[in-house]
């Protein structure tokens, strides 16, 4: 039966089975149906067999076709969400405004459809693939949805009749089968020896996996069908393991079973061995995924029994790897070592597992997401699977790309609170989280060195394991945070303590990871890289998810968690300790940066008493902890500023990686931060005096802090001694300053980041968000209650839009600290505290100094940093006062205060600014301590301790008489002879004895001694902090030379008197503060200013806030004498006098040697500056005065000789030479052309001046003689060679040697030396080639310039005359000169700058004619560009930029010596035509030239030409273009050529150029018009100026061409320009006029270059008589100010009638045909619009949207990196292969073609221009800019762009200028691959 059926038409068996469905008994149709899949889904049949598919198809569809069925499902369609699923590059979008979830996506048709404005969006390409969200409330607020997706459409749809998916619920579940159990078949194990391909199964299956995806596209109703078969378990069950008799489904379900087998997490061999051989109870405890059973751990019986020291380390000897064994931790016992399946989803998800998520796959299972029920089985099932799903990652090879297939479906189902709940209750998903990450980190233990490194318990990671170096963690702890960010879930996770501590136990293994060991002998070999590594694990493993647990301890009913996160981390940490073997000192030389268990405690107290309203000492434990946890972080910053010092320097570069990353924006408030508040908090509870002798002594100071002037260091390098000294009290400055976590507001603390950050530098708006930290204030959204992002910029900072300068760099738009913020909130401390690189630090004080002098705030010297009030103190933390008002701080400070004032070594600014910063918090903080606490200080003499009490103020007046110190016997101190004191002996000895030690010296001891004693104490006590006892006892360090011997000093000084002294000292003058000062002073002026007024402020503070202070100033201040050194009159003094008058004389030679280079420069200066004309003008002007030298003088830039260029030795000018269309590019209108962004739009090329001269010259070419065409036109509009130069001038012999050594010279240059690129050696412009200056004689100058009386007529002859003498040189030509020979390599040159096609225009290529039109066009271009380049008219005059870069007059010499060796026969020469009136009517050709012409029949049959070309006419005269023939007749006639006969040439030309001016008005008239104005003329013909007035000539040539009617009778293509206004004498004029301006402007230009005239500007009005009068055509006289007629500036040396006749009747001459086509010729437009690139739209969405989507116009397909030319708009792919064509990507191709090697193209996908330019291209920056004024390259901001019209204009100027080569400075090569 199956067998016929099968046979038989599918789509009629689909019908009949369908009808046998139908009825109520469908026994034998279901039986039918059941036989027919047997034999077609056979899984035994190749995968690849499409046969089986189709017959699903119309199976399915019932016997309908297979669109239609899928139109009418769609039509049932009650999905209410989106859910349209994208993957890796898709371009989506994300509205934070809109979003719920942090990981909210929309597609772009949702998005464009909802309405976002003003919220905060942007535009990303996604990392790992999405789905898009619209419509789903648990992600995104309803707001947002798009119209489609807001009304609920589900709603109306009608109910999908029975029988439309009846057959679909038959097949599906066989189809589904069929592909499992190829999967099955296919699937190998990877440590089988067999190849293994799993890649190519999946090919095989896509058609099938292809299939299952299109149907998921049908909409609700299929999905629903499709959710039915993949979640009911009775189906599955009787498919699954294949009927009993089929051998081939028995086999294939045992595969399935020893795969399934492989699934747990533990292989059986690690489970004989860890004893754990409980037997699985079923896969219902196996969903709950018991936990820890994944490890393989034993489970007890309740999770209470074992007890804590065994979890945390089981005792193994982990160093050889072992697993750590961890207990206690599984809910559920059971153990999941294997999975069961129950439906088709389980399985089908087991193997996308197995099979390493495939992306269609993955697709599929995503499509189906909108269906509820799916979701939620779904997401049990990946729950399920989850410890499966990591293994498999773990082991895989492709990591990367199964990690985004992953997140891309964990993301859809987590991000959702209400289904991350639910698995949480369900399926225990945190405990399997956790667990699973344990399992990870496991795999990649070792052993701590940290601390004791033998007997050291405790394990980290390795980051040097593939795990954490790939970062194959990532999407576990991705997936981690985002079910933490669901309030909910973070509950559950904070209430269950067994999975707290196992939490703790994971954030353990990072604790005291990547360990640095300081290298002391040699540099470090291998410089390994693992601390990317470690600083990524410990943000995103650790960090992160702490954050995400803060987020949710904010109020007062959360404290519980709080307390119980810092219950565990102390337990936590006190273990760590116990492992490390930790007691009271940190190992030397051994630094961690990565204490995780630290910060979470540490914020978590910060969050406590900021939020939660704790109390801070409650959450504390007892001293001798606080001692220890401030070890770790205090070793972390002493360090820091070792690393600083350079001393970790053999351990290379990645030590300082290190430091920097430490600090750095992402992590500075997960790492530093959280460490200085934890120091903070200890140095609040513990002794003061006990802190700050560590601090000295972790930061190895302890040695320099004597009195004595020399001393010796044990542990520091002379030069390492004053940046420690620095560094630890700028550390206790940060610490006694900082109240980042200690008071200050989140509004406060994200404007004090702000405001640093914009100290250091000026920022964009991206950066500014980059650097400043997320967690305490999130910059996206606006947290309720405080200030926005935004609001707080525009508060403290001001917007400087970018500035536009051409050729200046492209600038962004920056923000700037506004004026008070730099007066009232700069705060260097926490610049400090920012910095990564410290040149950040000074570029903050630069930028400050700067402000103050602008401001007059403080003009003199340098400033020093300002003192900032501080946020007062959160009361919890009032204790941290206390560091500044302790003996041993100010011991240190009267100890520092005393050196520099005695300018001890080492000792610096700096470090005297830092002091006066501590002293003057301690006054601004001071304690409120109990009376009774406070020591009498009644006895003056009381000597046993320096101070007598603990404040500061007090303190400050007290007089220290005698310090003992120990020196090195060679110390100056040491008495020599045995004096006693001043006193008598007996008080000496006394006071020998009295006089206590230095403190400081003791600091060790006193450390020491405090911490046994508070160890030995009982707990009780230890919260009473004790005063020091005098130590009496002085602890040596171990290794010191012995001979120290011991010295009395004798001091008498206070810390004040140390503070006037210093005033004096710094302000060098002996009595700088009169005994009055204090009361003159006005407070205010203190703010800003430098040490001087920095101890002002401080004596002033000390003065108001203590009578005895304030005694004390007036007192020292009266009896102020010059400092003396104590004792012994030592060599210091001597020293400082020494000091500045060294400094003095240093001074003065500084100043000496300047005043020489600036006299050496300026005349440099005066020699440059001549270069700067070296064209022959510099000559010319002074032709006119009497000073002349002979020859015109060249600098050579290289040897620097000066001389004239000479035939043996010419000189060159530096010039570049490249090919250019921008003239080509013109258009007649001003509209520039907008670029199409909709299928309608389209940009045409024909009106552009390229493509009309093409066309002109082969119409020409059709009809006319192709040597005469060849000089009627002009070419290089496209592709002509533009030359241009800096000025610079050099030997032509010393550039050769230049470029060969440029050659051996192995630096990478941006150009190829090969092709004769280089730098001008003076002004490294780019150049390419040496255009040889001609020998100038001044002689000739001034006879060219002579003014003329000669006729116009005896002129002409002249000319004539000269034009027959052209074989005569100036130069010699008899034999080869060094000149000759460079001007052709540089014709060469111009040759090879553009592509063959733009040369070759002739019939012939490669002949002489060719060669010459060639030639001449290259002057054509330079004169027109130029043009160009003065905006298009002369009506500025003088020089302009352009003109500067001009070297038209060399470049004419030199083309006019080329042009030389082709002469033009002068039976051709079109002067004669010109002006006189040929004979015979009948021939062109004058008389006695008929052998001529046959002559040169017979040469160019010689050279291949064909009979007919010569048959042809020649080209009339009313057809050539003016400017071309005087170009020709200049070039070609001998040189130098004298003015007079320019002039003669410039006229009769005009007189060609008016007649073509009437011919082409008369052909725009109507014939009615023409009539009339032929009739009106004819009356004024004999007139005697009608020669002179245009109605007589319009009427002769309307005549004249009339007499042919050919020529008026328009043809219908030739656009008529009928215009509907009637001609009025004004508007002829005004056209007239019009036509020949641009003949006037190029001759005017070229009189301008070969004759230096100046250019005169005039009003545009005048133009046409300022031209005029410029060349000479109007008399001066003619010149009032009544308007002019073109027609009095004619000159005519014949008849005008009879010339005109004749040139007309060269056009009615002609055969009817060539007439009719060619009369358009007549119609000539000479005037072009200036070039301009597209016009593109306001908004870069416009662009972006319709291009990156577009297809290929080549290969169909959509490009990846597509580009558009902004020149023609032309849409090209980028690198693509599609494109390529002779090995040139399209990119090249079309610069080539379109722009003649210089292209410009908008990359779409990056909105960024790159330059093409030959064989180099450049990355140009961006035209589009956020309204932040910033570029977005590459989109990854995404933010909506505008266009910024300046940086248009600036690109198109370059564009026109031919200056991107010298503006742009980073080129490369394409190597035509673009």
């Amino acid at each position: 039966m199956a067998a016929s059926l099968v046979r038989r038409d599918k789509k009629s068996t689909a019908a009949h089975l369908k009808a046998d469905l139908n009825w109520t008994d469908n026994s034998s149709g279901v039986r039918q149906l059941q036989e027919l899949l047997d034999s077609v889904l056979n899984p035994e049949k190749p995968a690849a067999d499409t046969e089986a598919l189709d017959w699903c198809k119309c199976l399915i569809a019932g016997g309908e076709g297979f669109e239609e069925f899928c139109k009418t499902v769609r039509s049932y369609d009650n999905a209410t969400l989106c859910g349209l699923v994208w993957t890796a590059n898709f371009v989506a979008y994300r509205c934070r405004t809109c979003g719920i979830s942090p990981c909210m996506s929309l597609c772009a048709e949702c998005f464009n459809n909802g309405d976002h404005t003003g919220h905060d969006f942007n535009m990303f390409r996604s990392q790992a693939g999405g789905a898009c969200d619209c419509g789903d409330s648990n992600v995104m607020r309803e707001t947002g949805f798009c119209n489609r997706h807001r009304l609920r459409t589900g709603e109306n749809v009608p109910s999908v009749p029975r029988d439309l998916l009846l057959m679909s619920e038959m097949v599906l579940p066989r189809f589904i089968i069929c592909i499992i159990q190829y999967l099955r078949d296919g699937y190998t194990e990877p440590d089988t020896s067999t190849e293994r391909d799993l890649q190519k199964v999946l090919q095989q299956l896509e058609p099938q996996i292809s299939f299952l995806e299109e149907l998921t596209k049908m909409g609700g109703a299929m999905r629903t069908v499709l959710t039915k078969i993949l979640t009911n378990q009775q189906i599955f069950k009787d498919l699954s393991m294949g009927q009993e008799e089929n051998v081939y489904a028995k086999k294939n379900y045992e595969k399935y079973l020893s795969a399934l087998k492989n699934s747990g997490l533990v292989s059986v061999e690690e489970k004989a061995q860890s004893g754990a051989a409980e037997p699985t109870r079923g896969a219902e405890a196996g969903a709950g995924a018991g936990a820890l059973g994944l490890l393989g751990a034993e489970a007890p019986a309740s999770p209470d029994e074992s007890n804590k020291e065994e979890d945390q380390d089981g005792g193994q000897s982990v160093g050889q790897r072992k697993r750590v064994k961890l207990s206690s931790t599984a809910k559920d016992p059971s153990i999941m070592d294997s999975l069961k399946h129950k439906c088709f989803l389980e399985e089908l998800l087991f193997w996308t597992i197995k099979y390493e998520f495939p992306q269609k796959m993955v697709t599929f299972l995503l499509n189906m997401l909108p269906d509820q029920d799916y979701k939620i089985t779904f997401t049990k099932t990946f729950v399920q699977h989850y410890a499966f799903i990591m293994k498999t990652l773990m082991k895989s090879q492709e990591s990367d790309t199964m990690s985004n297939r992953i997140v891309h479906i964990s993301v859809q189902l987590f991000s959702n609170e209400e289904l991350a709940r639910h698995v949480t209750e369900e399926c225990q998903l945190l405990d399997i989280m956790v667990t699973v990450l344990l399992y990870m980190m496991e795999s990649c233990l070792i052993k701590s060195e940290l601390q004791d490194e033998e007997n050291s318990r405790h394990v980290v990671v390795n980051c040097s394991e593939p795990l954490l170096k790939n970062n194959t963690y990532w999407p576990l702890v991705s997936d981690f945070i985002n079910i933490l960010s669901h309030q909910s879930v973070a509950k559950k996770f904070l209430e269950d303590h067994s999975l707290l501590m196992l939490w703790m136990s994971f954030v353990s293994f990072f604790q005291g990871m990547n360990l640095n060991k300081r290298e002391l002998s040699e540099h470090v070999e291998f410089e390994s890289q693992t601390y990317y590594a470690a600083f990524a694990a410990e943000l995103e493993a650790c960090a992160q998810p702490m954050w995400g647990l803060l987020t949710h301890c904010k109020v007062k009913e959360t404290q519980e968690y709080t307390k119980t996160v810092v219950r565990y981390c102390l337990e936590t940490l006190q273990i760590w300790f116990d492992a490390i073997g930790f007691v009271d000192e940190p190992a030397p030389n051994q630094v961690t940066f990565h204490l995780p268990l630290h910060r979470y405690y540490a914020m978590f107290l910060s969050k406590a008493v900021k939020c939660q309203g704790l109390d801070l000492d409650s959450l504390l434990p007892h001293q001798e902890m606080l001692m220890k946890i401030m070890v770790h972080p205090l070793q972390i910053q002493a360090s820091l500023s070792e690393i600083h010092s350079n001393m970790w320097v053999r351990n290379g570069l990645q030590i300082k990686g290190q430091a920097m990353t430490y600090v750095q924006s992402h992590f500075c408030n997960s790492m530093i931060d959280p460490d200085i508040f934890l120091l903070q908090v200890c140095a609040s509870r513990l002794d003061p005096d006990y802190f700050i002798s560590s601090v000295f002594e972790r930061f190895k100071v302890v040695d320099l802090l004597t009195m004595a002037s020399v001393h010796q260091n044990a542990v520091l390098d002379g030069e390492q001694e004053r940046p420690m000294l620095e560094g630890a009290l700028t550390f206790l400055v940060i610490l006694s300053s900082l109240r980042i976590h200690l008071g200050m507001a989140d509004d406060e603390i994200l404007r004090a980041e702000m405001v640093s950050q914009l100290c250091m530098n000026d920022r964009t708006h991206s950066s500014l968000l980059d650097l400043i930290p997320e967690n305490p204030n999130p910059k996206s959204g606006i947290v309720p209650g405080s200030c926005s992002f935004e609001e707080m910029l525009s508060a403290v900072a001001d917007f400087k839009a970018p500035v536009f300068e051409p050729g200046g760099s492209m600038q962004q738009g920056m923000y700037t600290p506004k004026e008070e913020v730099w007066e009232k909130e700069f705060d260097p401390i926490m610049v400090v505290l920012r910095t990564v690189y410290r040149r950040d630090v000074q570029s903050a004080m630069d930028r400050y100094s700067a402000f103050l002098k602008q401001s007059g705030m403080h003009t003199t010297g340098n400033p020093w940093p300002p003192y900032k009030e501080r946020t007062p103190l959160h009361p919890c933390y009032k204790g941290l006062d206390r560091l500044l008002h302790c003996k041993t701080l100010h011991i240190v400070i009267f100890t520092l205060l005393y050196k520099i004032w005695l300018d001890h070594s080492n000792m610096s600014e700096h470090v005297l600014c830092m002091v006066l910063y501590l002293i003057e918090l301690g006054l601004d903080n001071q304690v409120q301590e109990d009376k009774e606490d406070e020591e009498p200080c009644i006895e003056e003499h009381c000597h046993d301790s320096w101070f007598p009490g603990t404040n500061l103020l007090s303190n400050l007046h007290h007089v220290i008489n005698y310090v003992r110190v120990r020196v090195p016997e060679t110390a100056p101190e040491v008495k020599r002879e045995k004096d006693p004191p001043p006193s008598t002996s007996t008080e000496a000895s006394n006071f020998g004895q009295n006089v206590r030690e230095a403190q400081v010296f003791s600091l060790v001891a006193e450390r020491r001694r405090k911490f046994q004693e508070i160890i030995n104490r009982s707990s009780t006590e230890a919260s009473q902090v004790v005063r020091p006892k005098s130590s009496s006892t002085r602890w040596v360090p171990p290794g010191t030379p012995p001979q120290l011997v011991t010295e009395i000093l004798e001091i008498r000084e206070s810390m004040l008197s140390l503070l006037i002294k210093l005033h004096q000292k710094l302000s060098a003058k002996q009595n700088s503060l009169s005994a009055t000062w204090l009361e003159d002073m006005e407070t205010n002026s203190h703010a800003h200013g430098d040490g001087i007024t920095a101890i002002e402020r401080i004596l002033t503070k000390a003065a108001t806030r203590s009578r005895q202070s304030k005694r004390s100033i007036q007192e020292i201040c009266g009896k102020v004498s010059p400092p003396v050194a104590p004792k012994k009159n030592s060599p210091t003094d001597k020293k400082t006098m020494d000091k500045d008058e060294r400094r003095q004389r240093a001074r003065e030679r500084q100043q000496k040697l300047l005043a020489e280079f600036a006299s050496r420069q300026k005349s440099f200066m005066e020699t440059a500056m001549d270069v700067e004309s070296p064209d022959a003008e510099a000559a010319m002007d002074l032709g006119a005065s009497e000073v002349m030298e002979s020859e015109v003088l060249y600098d050579c830039v290289i040897c620097g000789q000066s001389g004239p260029s000479t035939e043996d030795r010419p000189t060159g000018l530096v010039v570049l030479l490249q090919a250019s269309s921008v003239l080509g590019h013109r258009c007649k209108s001003d509209e520039t052309k907008k670029l199409p962004t909709t299928d309608d739009e389209h940009i045409y090329p024909a009106d552009t001046c390229g493509a009309a001269h093409d066309v002109r010259l082969a119409l020409m070419q059709r009809f006319f003689k192709d040597s005469s065409c060849l000089q009627s036109v002009s070419i290089g509009w496209e592709g002509g060679v533009y030359v241009q130069t800096c000025g610079h001038t050099l030997h032509i012999d010393c550039h050769k040697s230049y470029m060969v050594s440029l050659r051996n010279d192995q630096v990478l240059q941006g150009f190829s030396v090969d092709k004769g690129e280089f730098t001008c050696p003076l002004c490294r412009q780019f150049a390419n080639s040496v255009l040889p200056c001609r020998p100038g004689r001044s002689t000739e100058v001034v006879s060219w310039h002579m003014p003329t009386n000669k006729k116009t007529a005896v002129l002409v002859k002249e000319v004539e005359d000269l034009q027959e003498q052209l074989g005569l040189f100036p130069v010699s030509t008899t034999t080869e000169s060094n000149l000759s020979k460079e001007m052709e390599s540089v014709i060469k040159d111009i040759k090879n700058t553009t592509q063959r096609k733009y040369m070759d225009y002739g019939k012939n290529p490669g002949s002489p004619d060719n060669d010459f039109l060639f030639m001449y066009s290259v002057a054509r271009t330079n004169l027109e560009l130029e043009l160009v380049h003065r905006g298009g008219n002369l009506c500025s005059g003088g020089a302009s930029a352009a003109a500067k870069r001009s070297c038209l007059n060399q470049l004419f010499h030199v083309l006019a010596m080329h042009m030389r060796l082709y002469s033009i026969d002068s039976a051709y020469n079109p002067w004669t035509r010109l002006t006189q009136v040929a004979q015979r009517r009948d021939d062109f050709l004058p008389e006695g030239q008929t052998e001529v012409y046959s002559h040169w029949l017979e040469m160019s049959l010689s050279q291949g030409l064909s009979c007919l070309d010569d048959e042809r006419p020649e080209v009339p005269m009313l057809f050539r273009d003016c400017p071309s023939l005087l170009i020709i007749f200049v070039l070609t006639m001998p040189q130098p050529l004298r003015k007079e006969h320019f002039i003669c040439l410039v006229r009769m030309l005009y007189n060609l150029q008016y007649t073509q001016a009437l011919a082409s008005l008369s052909a725009k008239f109507s014939p009615e018009e023409r009539q009339a104005w032929s009739t009106s003329g004819a009356l004024k013909k004999n007139a005697f100026d009608a020669e002179k007035s245009y109605d007589a000539l319009l009427s002769h040539v309307i005549g004249e061409l009339s007499k042919v009617k050919t020529v008026y009778d328009v043809n219908p293509e030739v656009p008529s320009m009928l215009s509907s206004s009637v001609w009025s004498p004004h508007s002829i004029e005004y056209s007239l006029q019009q036509f020949c301006l641009p003949y006037l402007r190029l001759s005017c230009l070229l009189q301008h270059h070969l004759y230096g005239d100046k250019l005169s500007g005039c009003p545009e009005v005048e133009e046409f008589s300022g031209l005029a009068g410029c060349l000479g055509l109007l008399a001066p006289a003619l010149q009032p100010s009544n308007p002019i007629y073109s027609a009095s500036c004619l000159d005519w040396t014949v008849n005008a009638f009879d010339l005109m006749t004749q040139w007309c009747s060269e056009v009615t001459g002609l055969s009817d045909t060539q007439a009719k086509k060619s009369i358009t010729l007549l119609v000539q437009d000479p005037q072009w619009a200036s070039p301009h690139l597209l016009h593109l739209p306001d908004h870069y969405n416009i662009i972006f949207q319709y291009y990156h989507k577009k297809a290929c116009t080549a290969c169909k397909k959509v490009p990846k990196d597509p580009a558009l030319c902004l020149v023609c708009g032309t849409f090209v792919c980028l690198k693509g292969l599609c494109c390529k064509q002779q090995g040139i990507c399209e990119c090249v191709l079309h610069s080539q073609h379109c722009g003649a090697a210089t292209g410009i193209f908008l990359l779409i996908n990056a909105s960024v221009i790159i330059i093409i330019r030959g064989h180099r291209f450049c990355l140009w920056g961006s035209v589009y800019l956020d309204a932040h004024g910033e570029e977005d390259r590459d989109l990854r901001r995404g933010k909506p762009l505008f266009l910024c019209v300046e940086r248009y204009r600036v690109l198109q100027q370059q564009w026109v200028s031919h200056t991107f080569d010298h503006i742009n400075k980073r080129w490369g090569p394409h190597y035509n691959g673009l």
